[in-house]
């Protein structure tokens, strides 16, 4: 029987105490490849002088607020046309690359040409099993990690996102729009792909993020809203009936070692 989610807290006590954000990974094949997300933070900086802004508030508060996701593998991307003139994704680390050309062609892809957003820049997408839970109204935001300065620039911009996760909770992608083709797409294992900012009821809460057990009602139903954008143009239109489908929990913390 379907049945509308009830939450158990009610409203004053939403906008008190912290947020409980749950992650998991869709698959555990592999899963050592892909690191937890971390909260972002700085260490090693000048906390010396009391105007110096690794002490500012104002920086801290904003910090804290988000969670880095990091690359799982070795990238060195390029891109071609065959002789047909169809776009292709180039290995340009060859037999020296750490992992299998096959592989790599399991995660990244890119878009087919005529879903581009312009005709000259091309879109990849780097396919991840992060998924990200809630048991109460939490929206996830996704954005390029803009406080990591990168000495080589992408040649392009991330697309970013943002959906509630207590409803909609489905594998996160790194999605790549190539505005300069010319260069290659160069990102190594460990280095920050994005981060994620998450809002429930009340803007100053803070976020507790724990690593959540894959239960058979999570899994059921992360399976039964996945590959929606397959079929309809307009998934937000999907919420209601995603939502009457919920189990009642979602969240179920691993026990820590």
């Amino acid at each position: 029987m379907q049945v509308n989610i009830t939450y158990e807290r009610d409203l004053d006590d939403l906008r008190s105490g912290p947020i409980t954000v749950g992650w998991l990974l869709t698959k555990e094949k592999g899963g050592v490849l892909y690191d937890p997300p971390e909260r972002v933070s700085f260490r090693d900086v000048n906390r010396a002088h009391g105007k110096s802004a690794s002490r500012c508030p104002a920086v801290l508060n904003l910090e804290s607020r988000y969670f880095m996701v990091r690359c799982p593998v070795d990238l060195n991307i390029g891109f071609g046309r065959d002789k047909e003139g169809k776009a292709r994704l180039i290995n340009r680390a060859g037999i020296a690359s750490s992992a299998r050309a096959s592989r790599i062609g399991e995660m990244l892809t890119m878009v087919n040409e005529a879903e581009w957003r312009y005709k000259d820049r091309p879109t990849i997408q780097l396919n991840l099993p992060y998924v990200f839970i809630a048991d109460e109204p939490v929206y996830i935001t996704q954005l390029e990690a803009f406080a990591h300065y990168r000495r080589t620039p992408l040649p392009g911009t991330i697309f970013g996102g943002r959906f509630p996760i207590n409803i909609w909770p489905r594998p996160l992608m790194w999605a790549f729009e190539w505005h300069e083709t010319d260069k290659d797409i160069v990102l190594k294992r460990g280095d920050p792909l994005f981060y994620c900012q998450f809002e429930g009821v009340g803007p100053e809460r803070p976020v507790q993020m724990v690593e959540a057990e894959r239960t058979p009602e999570t899994l059921s139903y992360i399976e039964h809203i996945s590959g929606a954008a397959n079929y309809v143009n307009q998934t937000f239109s999907l919420f209601k009936a995603a939502e009457a489908a919920r189990p009642a929990l979602l969240v179920t913390p691993k026990p820590r070692k």
